[in-house]
């Protein structure tokens, strides 16, 4: 199945075992690997690069955007600090008024047109074959910085791809190869580029014989099959001999088949194919290695992490001033969006530590969710990493927004584990 962005993460776990490894310095700029691609400027200032498009090509969209989530959001904060402080006077209470009407104005005057969400964007829906990274930099490469770096966030799928260019440069390896290389060290042998022309078997698919009874129960040959319409354009055949099929809702509500599409231009930031039970070797794998420094001093014959605890505690640790748009309560870290621990009153709600990241893609969606155990003395001297939960989701129909469904399995079966 198509994972999407999930693959981010797979794609940093790449550039994290270059940086173990000393072949990967993160802090010169990206010129010294992938001379490819053009030095940039902001405001007649050179930068080191940052701050590279997601799908919208229109900067002031985009800066109207994020002006107008800035303005809202602090509109909410000082609603919530009045409520907090509970005034109630005369005064207070034509102070907010005023200033609830002075915000809702600000609002509707700098509020952007209607946005358009990444399924809009043409260039998701690319059939263009791109052989490697280097040559899907041409889609982006001379577009300009959204902003400076270093002031503001925006996440970006095209960032990935020059990751992808960088992890080819740094490593000698054409970047497929060295991301088998790491599915086979952590034993991930069902997750694969995604590629139309190749048998990958397996597939995500809608069975020819399905297809068959539930439109006619009459045989046809795949020609017949796909110019009469029981078998859509769209479909792609497996080694099987089965066919697969993606979907999406209409403006009607109704099911449709999603159109053809070669995501070979961003296999690094969604790209991907893989299996729920690769997600949780992958997860566990993460787990092992942030928790692995816990452990060690209890426990002598553990075996090292594929990550370094100190490489897994900088890549969840979340950056200032950053979104996690699939859980408001989170900031991205690095190709993970993360929730710290948080609780504001006593026998209230409690917010868990939690990692994950989302998927969309062209008819599909995703989650990957990592909850680790909170741990005590009694556990770090009689058990082993990893200690958590992790929850693996993925289904063949965009859209759908899969994390608070992976949270709560989580806390379900972690509650379970504490009765």
């Amino acid at each position: 199945m198509r994972i999407a962005s999930i693959s981010k993460s797979l794609t940093m776990v790449a550039l994290a075992k270059l940086w173990e490894a000393g072949k990967l310095d993160l802090d010169i700029p990206v010129q010294h690997y992938v001379p490819e691609f053009p030095e940039k400027e902001y405001e007649g200032e050179k930068m080191v690069t940052s701050g590279i498009r997601h799908y919208e090509k229109d900067m002031k969209k985009v800066k109207e955007e994020k002006a107008y989530k800035a303005l809202k959001m602090m509109k909410e904060t000082v609603a919530f600090e009045q409520e907090k402080e509970g005034k109630s006077n005369e005064k207070n209470d034509f102070t907010k008024f005023k200033t609830e009407q002075e915000n809702e104005a600000k609002c509707r005057n700098s509020k952007p047109g209607k946005k358009k969400n990444d399924f809009e964007q043409g260039e998701l829906y690319l059939k263009e074959k791109f052989e490697n990274s280097i040559e899907s930099l041409k889609l982006f490469k001379n577009d300009p910085l959204f902003f400076k770096p270093g002031s503001q966030f925006l996440y970006s799928t095209f960032g990935y791809t020059l990751l992808a260019a960088i992890v080819e440069r740094a490593s000698g390896c054409k970047y497929l190869d060295y991301m088998q290389k790491i599915f086979h060290d952590l034993d991930m042998l069902t997750t694969v580029q995604e590629e139309n022309e190749p048998v990958i078997y397996n597939r995500a698919r809608l069975s020819y014989m399905d297809v068959q009874l539930s439109e006619s129960g009459n045989s046809y040959k795949d020609e017949e099959a796909v110019s009469s319409g029981i078998i859509p354009s769209v479909s792609y055949k497996n080694a099987s001999g089965k066919y697969y099929v993606f979907y999406v809702y209409n403006k009607k509500k109704r099911l449709v088949n999603t159109p053809y599409v070669d995501n070979s231009y961003k296999w690094a930031g969604g790209g991907f194919l893989s299996t729920v039970g690769d997600l949780l070797k992958f997860g566990n794998a993460m787990l092992y290695g942030y928790q692995f420094g816990l452990f060690k001093n209890s426990n002598e014959n553990l075996l090292p992490g594929y990550l370094k605890p100190e490489t897994m505690v900088m890549m969840w640790t979340p950056v200032p001033n950053t979104e996690m748009s699939w859980d408001k309560e989170g900031k991205y870290a690095m190709a993970w969006g993360v929730v710290e621990k948080k609780q504001t009153y006593g026998s209230c709600r409690k917010q868990r530590h939690y990692a994950s990241h989302t998927g969309g893609a062209v008819g599909a969606s995703s989650v990957l969710l990592v909850l680790p155990e909170e741990l005590d003395a009694e556990t770090l001297n009689n058990k082993v990493p990893p200690r958590g939960i992790i929850v693996s989701i993925i289904c063949n129909m965009q859209s759908v927004g899969l994390n608070s469904t992976a949270l709560k399995i989580a806390l379900e079966f972690d509650k379970d584990r504490l009765d």
